[in-house]
């Protein structure tokens, strides 16, 4: 029988009180911070604020003290991302170091390695960015082509890996590579490593988006020489490894609230008009966040359990993708658009800004069909 649960989360005291020691923090360290530079969410980048917030212990809220954590549960971390991105900080240096590689290496990575870099990670000093998808497969994780030769003193790594945010301004990558090219089934032969990406053979190309911001890479291998110290886990055992880091990736609520900040301002712009479209609109969105924030937060209780929520994972972020697909689409129809007055102003620039962010959503963190073939296959369906 096909467990499609989404337990109701546990009630904590503790992660409510921590909500309001975390938003006097944000409310002291983002003054004067812009609607526009909020609505960046977790894509806005600034070293300086991921060290403050690792000066809190705030970074590897959930991990061992030994390697620099708080040793919180994960529903205080949830009640830290919720107050982060609802106050639109500027999150993205340690975000994935944070959300996946940290937890990963926690799982899978040598006690070497744990020591060298989980506690950097804690202190906001140690960026990561993810080495999944590549030109000809995209979210297609096995069909990856990038090859890691076992060699004697380690691996001889060639390919490409493309989408890498933030891989211009990353100290590490976790890679996903083929380590074996001798196995019928597509999922075997895979490995992860722990790439520097200072290694000499390494080169890293900007791709600018829509908007002319640079946030994704091109990161190409020619022969890079990485140690044999550098594997994750088991050697050829990566499939199973990244499904469980992408069970983080998928189920926060960085997942639902990128367009947060839209929302937001529509409700400002729609201050004194009193009609049921209006209503209407803004209640089925209230109505949707909700929703889907009690879905993420039964996947967080579920990682707390240590339980491997892929297909619920799955399930919160396409819903959410479409969710923050939705939010800018809505507010254009109810706001006039060619009235761009200066009353207005705020929501107009936020409005712009998540158009041309919007047809990534539905991409990164696996593509919408990737997703509903993970969903399908989890309910038996194919």
């Amino acid at each position: 029988m096909i467990d499609l649960s989404f337990p109701t989360p546990p009630e904590s005291q503790q992660a409510e009180s921590f909500r309001e020691q975390v938003r006097d923090f944000l409310a002291t360290e983002l003054a004067g911070r812009t609607p526009l530079q909020r609505v960046e969410s977790w894509m806005g980048f600034d070293a300086g604020f991921s060290r403050r917030l690792g000066e809190q212990g705030w970074i590897g809220l959930t991990w061992p003290k030994q390697y620099g954590g708080s040793e919180r549960s994960a529903l205080e971390r949830y009640v830290l991302l919720e107050e982060l991105l609802a106050a639109g900080a500027p999150v993205a240096a340690h975000w994935i170091a944070d959300r996946q590689s940290g937890p990963l290496l926690l799982r899978y990575g040598t006690e070497a390695q744990k020591q060298a870099i989980l506690p950097r990670i804690t202190r906001g000093e140690c960026f990561f960015c993810i080495g999944m998808s590549e030109p000809d497969s995209g979210s297609d994780l096995a069909a990856a082509r990038t090859y890691a030769e076992p060699v004697d003193d380690g691996f001889i790594v060639n390919g490409t890996k493309l989408w890498t945010t933030y891989g211009h301004k990353a100290h590490y990558m976790v890679l996903f590579c083929r380590t074996s090219r001798d196995h019928e089934d597509r999922h075997g032969g895979t490995s992860q490593l722990l790439i520097d990406l200072t290694l000499p053979g390494i080169t890293i190309r900007p791709i600018h988006d829509l908007s002319g911001a640079h946030h994704f890479n091109e990161v190409v291998f020619e022969n890079v020489q990485v140690p044999r110290d550098a594997l994750i886990g088991e050697m050829g055992d990566g499939w199973n490894q990244v499904l469980s880091e992408l069970a983080f990736e998928r189920s926060g609520p960085d997942r639902f609230l990128s367009t947060l900040w839209v929302l937001i301002e529509l409700i400002r712009a729609l201050e004194g008009r009193d009609d049921d479209q209006s209503r209407i609109a803004v209640g089925r969105l209230a109505a949707h966040l909700m929703s889907l924030r009690r879905l993420s937060r039964s996947v967080a209780g579920m990682l707390q359990r240590g339980e491997n929520p892929t297909l619920q994972a799955a399930i919160v972020k396409d819903l959410g993708a479409l969710l923050e697909q939705e939010i800018p689409d809505i507010a254009r129809q109810l706001v006039d658009t060619g009235r761009a007055d200066a009353a207005h102003r705020d929501f107009f620039q936020v409005l712009h800004y998540a158009v041309q962010q919007v047809p990534a959503f539905s991409l990164r963190g696996g593509t919408r069909e990737i997703l509903r073939g993970i969903i399908a296959r989890g309910l038996g369906l194919r």
